[in-house]
């Protein structure tokens, strides 16, 4: 057996096995095991002696080598040369380019009438490592005084409404599901994107369980359920409030779980009874009797006291009443008393079943006392250009984008352009591809990838901690996105000894005061020790310890303290300009926009495609394979038209996330979506967009 490198090495000759951790944005978090060979990284696979990975990577990830040691891998810094958007660099020293970066920065902080607040931070789930994302990132911006980022691009209303009912981003542990007799895969394509789960959902399937896909697209997984329901978007709380009436007027309730163990019962249960099923159907353009047995399905695990659990995901939050849906789905649990069973309840995230203090590492105390600034993430378009206010503040001068790609991932792109293509604004990114975003930048700084340095783990998908040892080498002159902000806070004079911190030492920092990291060390993974069924007794963590179908604090903030459906911004009306209702999930091999440019996954991808049902394409004169113009009032982008089953009449599917410059005429999916915001969560409505759809000029 190979052996593992030490805790500080990577041994540059033999053949050794490393244990790290997935980065990307999925609920799944595998396990790693990268084989190396003489300093190379040969092969990349899952841990099988980790439970949940059970040594099964995704088709992305196990290609990660391919990533790694891509021929276009960014490895020295460069400076732009060009005008902004062309791409034109050349290379320039690390020294010369962290001084020079430190000088611009230092010069808006220190000027009055722009300051600190005038520099921000833009960056995601690129790692959702603890280390590499925003550890010595956060000192760094905390001990500058800047804006703050309000990082709201994917989850933030799901987790609110979570909050609201739940008491934070809690749920079953993911392996119960096995043991389901009922799941309802709401709003999810996990075959594509929670590949573990689905393997739970298998199992509970070949021992008898029904599976329930709810979802406006005809995904991998719908088409493996026993049953499809394809609802409008963003029209899930009315389905939910008509399963309710259901379960009131059939009384399929765990009266007892529901008077010790939930708030507000009998306003929602007046609120549940004006959507009887008819209205629902309407609403939501699904047949009656659909809703009627989906209501039926779950309303008889009261009686047999078989376990339902539901698992949600995000995207069914992405429209105007995201965050009233997913406060509609929460409740449906402890109205049948689902949470008593540990293969009960539902899950769409239990990022907050950690409890992990993460302020140690952040350290938000750097801060100068005083009012901060908080942009929105999601408004980057809308705010790159305002100009500088008495209400917003000073202008944005600086940014500094890394863990992110928001030219092409943002909504509204048009204006993101306009915002990045600024010449008085100052970008740098770090990167390890010359992606749309690097396009515009001033500096791009080669980051290391996932392969090359140490971080930590944790999860929204089940409920393990782990950790990532780095098994190379940096390649070329790649640098840590630690070692990058250590450098620019000693070129901006800043003292303090947090910014001395190894990266090992950071992992210990963010993780040891909850469990023992010299077992992690050892094994790569730690299992929290957890309750089966959380709920079970109730003790939920709202204010009132009970869950929540009312919301004082919702009700003080909104106005309305139940659940309900509110509709889309946008109406895709047959009579309307823009007819279609688009939603823009995932490509079944990219992770939003990464993994677009490695060659074999996007060989496997083949374009940019728009699902459309064959009504909508033959009322356009449109073949499956034409090139399609989608457009509304902000913009416009070109797609091959896939003529199918996948999408329902009156929809479309773009599915995303191209690089736009990988994309027909230099635009992706985001030229047409919206900059709106949620009910609450202040989350975007990506999947909350009409369009039109007609033949392009541009056949192929």
């Amino acid at each position: 057996m190979p052996e593992t490198i030490s805790i500080h090495a990577v041994p540059a000759t033999g053949t050794h096995q490393v244990v790290g951790a997935c980065p990307h944005d999925c609920p799944d978090t595998c396990s790693l095991v990268t084989t190396v060979q003489d300093g190379v990284a040969i092969k990349v696979q899952g841990n099988p002696k980790h439970p949940q990975t059970d040594g099964v990577l995704c088709t992305k990830v196990s290609r990660y080598n391919e990533r790694s040691y891509h021929p276009e891998r960014l490895l020295q810094p460069l400076r732009r040369s060009g005008p902004k958007g062309s791409g034109q660099f050349t290379p320039v020293g690390w020294d010369e380019a962290i001084s020079d970066i430190a000088q611009r920065l230092q010069a808006i902080v220190n000027d009055p009438q722009r300051g600190p607040q005038a520099v921000l931070p833009y960056s995601y789930a690129g790692t959702m490592g603890w280390v590499q994302g925003e550890g010595m990132a956060e000192r760094f911006f905390n001990r500058m005084g800047a804006s703050l980022l309000d990082r709201t691009i994917c989850a933030s209303a799901g987790g609110a409404a979570l909050d609201a009912t739940l008491g934070g981003k809690l749920g079953m542990q993911v392996e119960f599901f096995a043991e389901s007799k009922l799941i309802l895969i709401w709003g999810s394509n996990p075959i594509a994107s929670n590949l573990h789960f689905w393997r739970y959902a298998q199992i509970a399937k070949r021992n008898g369980a029904k599976l329930i896909c709810i979802d406006p697209r005809s995904s991998e997984t719908a088409e493996k359920c026993h049953e499809h329901i394809a609802l409008r978007p963003g029209t899930d709380a009315a389905l939910a409030l008509a399963v309710m009436h259901q379960l009131v007027t059939h009384d399929w309730l765990d009266h007892d779980y529901i008077a010790r163990h939930t708030l507000g019962w009998e306003a929602l249960k007046e609120r549940a009874l004006q959507w009887p099923p008819a209205r629902a159907a309407d609403v939501c353009g699904i047949p009656v009797a659909q809703i009627e047995s989906l209501a039926r399905d779950y309303g008889a695990c009261v009686a047999s006291g078989a376990p339902a659990g539901i698992r949600l995901n995000y995207g069914m939050q992405r429209t105007r009443g995201g965050g009233n849906a997913v406060r509609a789905v929460a409740c449906l649990p402890a109205l049948i008393g689902a949470w008593k069973h540990r293969a009960g309840g539902m899950l769409l995230s239990a990022s907050g079943t950690h409890g992990f203090d993460k302020s140690a590492l952040s350290r938000p105390d750097l801060r100068a006392k005083g009012p901060s600034r908080t942009v929105n993430m999601s408004t980057i378009g809308d705010d790159l250009l305002r100009p500088a206010s008495p209400t917003f503040g000073p202008a944005i001068e600086a940014l500094i984008v890394y863990n992110s790609n928001p030219v092409a991932v943002a909504p509204d792109s048009s204006k993101v352009v306009q915002g990045f293509a600024r010449e008085d604004l100052f970008t740098v990114v770090l990167e390890h591809f010359q992606t749309d975003t690097a396009d515009y930048a001033d500096y791009i700084l080669p980051a290391t990838t996932q392969l090359e340095h140490w971080d930590v783990h944790t999860t929204y998908g089940h409920t393990d901690v782990l950790l990532n040892r780095p098994a190379i080498a940096p390649m070329g002159q790649s640098r840590t996105n630690t070692d990058i902000f250590r450098s620019l806070a000693k070129a901006m004079g800043y003292t303090d000894a947090c910014f001395a911190d190894d990266d090992l030492a950071l992992c210990r920092v963010a993780l040891e005061a909850r469990l023992d990291f010299d077992q992690l060390l050892t094994d790569g993974f730690v299992s929290l020790p957890l309750p089966d069924a959380p709920f079970a007794n109730g003790h939920f963590p709202t204010p009132s310890g009970k869950c929540e179908f009312f919301s004082e604090r919702l009700a003080a903030s909104l106005g309305d303290g139940l659940p309900d459906y509110v509709p889309n911004y946008e109406a895709a009306a047959a009579n309307s300009s823009y007819p279609l209702a688009m939603i823009s999930p995932p490509a079944r091999n990219f992770m939003n926009s990464t993994f677009v440019n490695v060659k074999s996954l996007r060989d496997i991808e083949g374009q940019p495609l728009l699902e459309m049902n064959a009504v909508d394409a033959e009322s356009r004169a449109i073949r499956d394979g034409d090139m399609v113009r989608v457009f509304n009032a902000r913009g416009e982008y070109h797609c091959t038209a896939h003529v199918g089953h996948r999408a329902r009449p009156g929809v479309v599917n773009g599915l995303g996330v191209w690089w736009r410059k990988l994309g027909p005429k230099g635009s992706n999916v985001n030229e047409v979506t919206g900059q709106q915001l949620t009910d609450m969560g202040r989350a975007p409505t990506f999947y909350d967009c009409a369009v039109q759809v007609e033949k392009s000029s541009l056949q192929q």
